[in-house]
């Protein structure tokens, strides 16, 4: 790796090189790796477009290349890495184009999953996405203390896959899991230095509220403006850094 991945490489392995990673027959060795590199990616420790050295890997994780290139095509299929012959493996580079894709796939499948989760959704379903909203609105993010940043994202992801959680549909939920990956790339690498341009707490809440109450246009609206806004405030962030 560059300069770039050794400064991305020390955060991962604070507790030792093969901390962490041990087969326990639910999560192999190469999904564990595949989990610590996809929340790198997504979370900008890792840059865009930097290229992945599997020997400085290997031995900073401790594993042989087996595992390491197992995790490395899960992330291949996720869209966060990408392998080309003779060059190797590099973290997917941004792009607007690419953004603008995420977001209008979003606007679509994860509108389409709360329209079923309305549908299908029962009791239970609605009492997770209220504590999911809760859990999420009473927790700060400061800027100026990164340590919230983090612990707001996880809980934000949450709440997300909670709404979409009772569509019955696996594939759908998968793939929204995969574009919501995508789409935390570019927040968190763009925006987490700041705590926000508008009252996100408050679309969260009209989107869960309208959604166990299963008023489903309006629920659904809600949150396809959610999306879009957030979409419109990432591309202009990226135009503002020249990225095309």
């Amino acid at each position: 790796m560059d300069s770039a991945d050794d400064s991305f490489l020390g955060p991962l392995t604070e507790d030792g090189p093969s901390a962490g990673f041990l087969d326990d027959g639910k999560n192999t060795i190469g999904s564990q790796l595949a989990s610590r590199l996809r929340e790198a990616i997504i979370s900008g420790e890792l840059e865009a477009g930097s290229k992945i050295n599997l020997d400085k890997a290997r031995k900073t994780f401790n594993v042989s290349l087996s595992p390491l290139r197992e995790g490395l095509a899960r992330l291949i299929s996720d869209g966060l890495v990408e392998f080309q012959d003779n060059r190797g493996y590099r973290v997917a580079p941004i792009s607007l184009a690419n953004l603008e894709e995420v977001t209008s796939l979003r606007e679509e499948l994860e509108v389409f999953a709360l329209r079923e989760s309305m549908r299908l959704g029962d009791v239970d379903w609605e009492g997770n996405v209220m504590r999911a909203l809760h859990r999420l609105n009473r927790t700060e993010r400061d800027a100026a203390r990164p340590e919230t940043l983090e612990h707001w994202e996880t809980l934000h992801r949450e709440f997300h896959l909670t709404l979409i959680s009772g569509c019955g549909k696996p594939l759908l939920l998968h793939f929204c899991s995969l574009l919501l990956n995508l789409n935390d790339r570019y927040r968190r690498i763009f925006l987490i230095r700041t705590s926000g341009d508008r009252n996100v707490g408050q679309e969260h809440s009209e989107i869960a509220q309208g959604a166990v109450a299963r008023d489903v246009e309006y629920a659904c609206e809600k949150l396809r403006q959610h999306i879009h806004r957030t979409g419109t405030n990432l591309r202009n962030h990226l135009a503002t850094k020249g990225i095309a």
